[in-house]
């Protein structure tokens, strides 16, 4: 699989993808919601109902961000959730959300590699991502870290965008290409944030092939559901 990092230099993809989310931290959540059209959130509804049915009382949400889906766990499962993320400028926006929302007694923040979780083994009893595993450096790594701090026969649950199948397939590539990265510049002010966005989904597998990788990954059952047309799989990978 060909690696797609935001910056091209020598830094490494971690380095850049968390420089990334630093640069683009304060509009994150704006164009989030203006570029799905708020879908996004009907997409972190479903994993979580999916989720809801382990009952989970502990949860880990990595790339967590500024995190909208730990906050979605949280209100759905009732659960306790720890989010992790390599960006400080994310988690300190996220932060500032709990707070309001007058649940930082639920959710706690921390920031973190998601290739080299600083948990004990079989811990949560369910963990989520939310379009991060694709910007992990190293996937396999990535998925077996998430894969050894959950519990045995517990889930892991990953949402991810995907590629649209059939008629609709080239205009949604437009306004993917064409259209998305310019109104990132344009608000983020960083020129290639909204341009990797694009690249690194097509160049990251989805379907069978994730579900195959998951598999490889030691997961012994998988499962996943196709979102709005295929623009987003949400993969349920059990231990």
């Amino acid at each position: 699989m060909s690696q797609v990092t935001p910056y091209n230099t020598e830094a490494g993809k971690k380095k850049e993808v968390e420089d990334m989310f630093d640069n683009i931290a304060p509009k994150y959540d704006l164009l989030n919601h203006v570029l799905s059209m708020k879908i996004d959130v009907l997409w972190r509804n479903t994993l979580v109902k999916w989720m809801n049915k382990d009952h989970p009382k502990l949860v880990l949400d990595v790339a967590t961000g500024t995190g909208d889906l730990a906050i979605a766990v949280q209100k759905g499962t009732g659960a306790k959730v720890v989010g992790l993320d390599l960006s400080q400028q994310m988690l300190n926006v996220g932060v500032d959300k709990i707070k309001k929302l007058k649940l930082d007694a639920e959710i706690s923040m921390e920031k973190g590699d998601a290739e080299n979780l600083p948990f004990e083994n079989n811990k949560f009893d369910a963990v989520s991502v939310a379009f991060g595993v694709r910007n992990f450096e190293d996937l396999e790594k990535g998925l077996s870290e998430l894969r050894r701090v959950v519990k045995e026969n517990a889930s892991v649950y990953i949402l991810e965008f995907s590629k649209v199948e059939g008629f609709l397939a080239p205009f949604y590539m437009f306004y993917f290409k064409n259209i998305l990265p310019q109104i990132g510049k344009l608000v983020s002010k960083d020129n290639r944030a909204y341009t990797y966005l694009p690249d690194s989904v097509n160049a990251f597998p989805f379907g069978e092939k994730m579900k195959n990788i998951l598999l490889k990954t030691g997961f012994q059952k998988v499962e996943y559901k196709k979102l709005s047309l295929g623009i987003a799989t949400i993969y349920k990978a059990t231990k």
